[in-house]
Order: structure tokens, then sequence, then C-alpha cells
């Protein structure tokens, strides 16, 4: 485990404090896992990105001559 030191405004430091103790965690375990969310956040962009750029309109288009052509479920329509 690594140390970081991390300036925050007064109001964001207070607001993290008080949520914190809400959910019954350290202001450390709060940023941790607030850091991590985002940068997987970031990464499945990222990963989104890259897959979207191997796909072509005729990949599209034969995945979707696949697609019976039916009509929707009762369930389906709304």
């Amino acid at each position: 485990m690594s140390a970081l030191s991390v300036r925050l405004p007064e109001s964001l430091h207070k607001y993290a404090r008080e949520y914190a103790a809400q959910e019954g965690i350290s202001v450390n375990q709060l940023i941790s896992t607030a850091l991590a969310e985002k940068l997987s956040a970031l990464a499945t962009e990222d990963f989104l990105e890259l897959r979207a750029k191997r796909g072509t309109r005729k990949k599209f288009d034969a995945v979707l001559a696949k697609v019976p052509d039916e009509a929707a479920d009762m369930r389906d329509r709304k």
C-alpha cells in the first residue's frame, strides 16, 4: 500500500468525512473506492471505443440479418 497526499477544498473534505461516517467507513476507504470506480468507468469507456473501431457496417448488417423477422413478444411491447 502506498500513501498519497491530496489537497481537497474544505467543503469537499467535509462532505467526504460526513458521507464516510454515514457509511461506517474511513475517508481513505471512501476515496479509494471512489477512485477505483472512476478508473473502472474510464477503462470501460476506452475498451468500448477500441471495440467500436473494429466494427463495420458490413459486420453489423451480417449480424442483423440473423435476427428472425417476427413480431415482438407481447411482453416486450409498450
